[in-house]
């Protein structure tokens, strides 16, 4: 890979045994994780045979490489210079890391320095700040120079010489194609730099466009190799021996590189070939006839499929793209769909990428075709219900689109998992009322059917939760409870793998919004059959307790709240998912800054990484006023008063423009709490103004995330007026109902009120 050969340069491990390298790695990273310091030791081909490696998730072990990387970096005092050539043949993986790296590159005293072709569009060509150069034509004198160059100086070549120069206009690849293709016609006889022209008008023999340059060169070739170079073409620009020989047992490579057509770029473990310009593929696929390209795209099909029996869901992809060049798309469709299937729980955008390929394909099915409309409908759906992991926009969602074909096909269920979908972008997106009216709709389409969806539900569920709609939440929630009879995984779809585990969360949190008992019991039993349904989702209920409960003072974080918040962390940085990294950095954030003493600084770190990735990202926008609400909190503690004010001043407005209910309380107490810390009249008066805002707000009837902060603000207010009568009645109203409903975070807050 380009990047292990760059960070062994890099790290200065080039030409060292596997011992040395290792000792001259772990003394530039000698503060990473260990466990990071592992993977790029593996990375580098120097791992101790011997070392156990963590199984990490190809983007994690990336993303973790990147981060430790830049790190380095960071703290390099000396300049760097580094060098990325021919971009447009790097793999993958190498060009997601160096992208990562050079996010970090302004900051330091390096130069990155990258060259590719005009064609390439990938990562390395977007990299944000960067300047880019555009090399122009070559000028004439140029141009000359470089056909003196590969010609020679013999006299006879001269004319020819002049009208290379000419046809060529500035181009360097054509005037490298035109000098092979005579060469290879005899016009030009002897060697690169000293040829001879012996044949008279040998200016007329120039071909006039590159293509059919490169076509007539083609034409030459012997029958074997036009047969492999042809067979190349349809596998791509880069293809493996391997995979050649599923199409051409006798490939014959010899010829093509010497031709200069192909180009050997990779030797060992395994042999790997790229065409020498992409116009080289181009022409050559064009020369075949359509009948031959769909039969050699359909052969290559069914051959990876062979091949790779027990690999088919991971190659899904690569199969389904060459059975749609082959037009065969009902096929096409299938593949796509399971490749979807397959990285829906591994990559989310390589699985959007899959389903947005089968609703290309199932589009251009013929309209009389009676499987069109339910292979459109498939891939909307999933697109719809799965945007929000991808921060896609509410126009992303496409839910109107999906709408209309469920209409007319009468497809009830997928209309309802696209609801799904639009309400959680909703949500996201912070559009609480907005969410709970959709899923005041879908809960009307879903309670008619005979099987009702139940992860369509817990979706309704939770968007009247975040809504403030407490008692329709718990009555969903409960809904899903009774139709799950006991099995964790019955009704399970795409990402909620235990809808039973995520019902008892919703119940578990109806349940404490409405002062009702039994809250504590279902957030538990939750966490405990997730941990032994779907591990890998643990950061779900670490969500719903440490990020929801323990932020509006229902909870505090205890050794449970450790072990599962680090433990869900971990999860997370060997998961390639960063929508589950970036809310398991909120919840094991709150739970390090509530803990108090030297982890506060890491809980704060962890929100500002959440807060960054959210920029990144362009998702969980209501998780970002919890976060600006912490830091509110914290520049009150620490004597920024002001700054305090000003930024729980924001996070309140957002929040009851939003109608974020869940938030709403904890915010206003930031705020009033801050305000009378300061203490102005003014300050007193718009603190007054807030409280009276938020026993204002509509909400269901019993919804003591507003009436538990009221009390507290109440006393607090009475006593800025030096009102002792009334502050007592208010405190000691407000502890009992702590104690009553068990809140351990006000009850902490309670027993310290004088």
């Amino acid at each position: 890979r380009v990047v292990a050969a760059l960070l062994r340069a890099v790290t200065g491990v080039r030409g060292l045994d596997n011992s040395a390298a290792r000792t001259a790695v772990r003394a530039q990273f000698r503060d990473a994780d260990p466990e990071d310091v592992l993977l790029l030791e593996d990375l580098l081909g120097i791992a101790d045979p011997e070392a156990a490696l963590a199984s990490v998730d190809p983007d994690a072990r990336r993303r973790r490489l990147t981060a430790m990387v830049n790190a380095a970096s960071l703290a390099r005092d000396a300049p760097a210079v580094y060098v990325v050539e021919d971009a447009h043949w790097i793999d993958e993986a190498s060009e997601s890391m160096i992208a990562g790296f050079a996010t970090v590159i302004p900051q330091t005293q390096s130069l990155v320095l990258t060259t590719y072709r005009p064609e390439y569009r990938g990562a390395l060509s977007q990299v944000p700040g960067a300047q880019r150069i555009a090399l122009d034509p070559l000028s004439d004198s140029e141009t000359a120079a470089l056909v003196a160059g590969l010609l020679g100086s013999d006299i006879s070549i001269g004319g020819l010489a002049t009208v290379i120069a000419e046809r060529a206009a500035g181009n360097p690849f054509f005037v490298e194609e035109l000098v092979r293709d005579l060469a290879e016609r005899g016009v030009l006889t002897g060697a690169r730099g000293n040829y001879l022209c012996q044949v008279d008008h040998a200016d007329a023999a120039v071909p006039a466009t590159l293509q059919a340059t490169i076509a007539a060169r083609i034409d030459r070739l012997a029958a074997a190799a036009k047969q492999t170079l042809n067979a190349a073409a349809v596998i791509g620009l880069r293809f493996a021996a391997d995979q050649l020989a599923l199409l051409d047992g006798l490939a014959e490579m010899d010829e093509l590189i010497s031709a200069e057509l192909v180009d050997q770029i990779r030797f060992t473990p395994h042999a790997e070939y790229a065409f020498h310009h992409p116009l080289i593929r181009t022409v050559a696929y064009e020369t075949l006839l359509k009948a031959d390209r769909v039969e050699l795209h359909r052969r290559l099909a069914t051959a990876i499929a062979q091949s790779h029996s027990d690999s088919l869901d991971e190659k899904a992809a690569l199969i389904a793209e060459h059975f749609e060049a082959a037009d065969d798309l009902r096929t096409a469709f299938g593949w796509h769909m399971r490749a979807g299937a397959w990285a829906q729980v591994r990559d989310i955008r390589a699985a959007r990428n899959s389903w947005t390929r089968a609703r290309t394909v199932a589009d251009r099915l013929p309209d009389d075709d009676p499987a069109r409309p339910p292979m459109r409908i498939a891939p909307r759906t999933l697109l719809c219900m799965n945007n929000v992991r991808v921060a896609g926009s509410i126009t992303d969602v496409g839910f109107d689109e999906l709408r209309d074909l469920c209409s007319a096909a009468g497809d009830t269920v997928s209309l309802a998992i696209g609801m799904g979908g639009l309400m959680t972008t909703l949500v996201f997106h912070n559009r609480y009322r907005e969410a709970a009216r959709c899923a005041a709709d879908c809960t009307r389409l879903i309670e008619s059917l005979a099987d009702p969806p139940m992860t369509m539900m817990l979706l309704a569920s939770s968007a009247m939760w975040f809504a403030g709609h407490a008692a329709e939440s718990l009555r969903l929630a409960q809904r899903v409870v009774d139709l799950a009879d006991g099995d964790p995984t019955k009704g399970a779809l795409g990402a909620v793998t235990s809808p039973l585990a995520a019902a008892l969360l919703m119940r578990g949190s109806s349940r404490y919004c409405l002062g009702l008992p039994g809250w504590r019991e279902d957030l538990d039993q939750a966490t405990a059959m997730i941990r032994s349904v779907a591990p890998i989702s643990l950061m779900v209920p670490v969500l719903y307790k440490y990020r929801f409960a323990a932020h509006a003072g229902v909870l505090l974080p205890d050794a449970t709240a450790e072990r599962d918040s680090a433990e869900a962390m971990k999860m997370a940085e060997h998961s390639g998912d960063d929508f589950q990294l970036d809310g398991t950095r909120v919840s094991r954030g709150l739970v390090l800054i509530k803990q108090g003493g030297s982890q506060r600084a890491d809980g704060f770190a962890l929100l500002a990484e959440f807060r960054e990735a959210n920029v990144r990202h362009g998702y969980a926008e209501n998780v970002v006023r919890t976060v600006d609400t912490e830091i509110a909190k914290e520049k009150a503690r620490t004597g920024d008063v002001a700054g305090a004010i000003e930024l729980a001043r924001a996070v309140v407005d957002y929040t009851f423009d939003a109608g974020d209910a869940l938030s709403l309380g904890e915010a206003v107490r930031v705020l009033v709490e801050s305000l009378l810390q300061r203490g102005t009249s003014t300050d007193l008066e718009e603190a007054q103004a807030a409280i009276d805002r938020l026993a204002a707000e509509p909400i269901d009837p019993g919804y003591v995330l507003f009436e538990v902060p009221l009390l507290r603000l109440r006393a607090l207010m009475a006593r800025a007026r030096d009102d002792a009568a009334t502050y007592r009645q208010f405190r000691d109203r407000y502890r009992e109902m702590a104690k009553t409903l068990g809140f351990e975070g006000h009850i902490a807050l309670a027993e310290v009120m004088p």
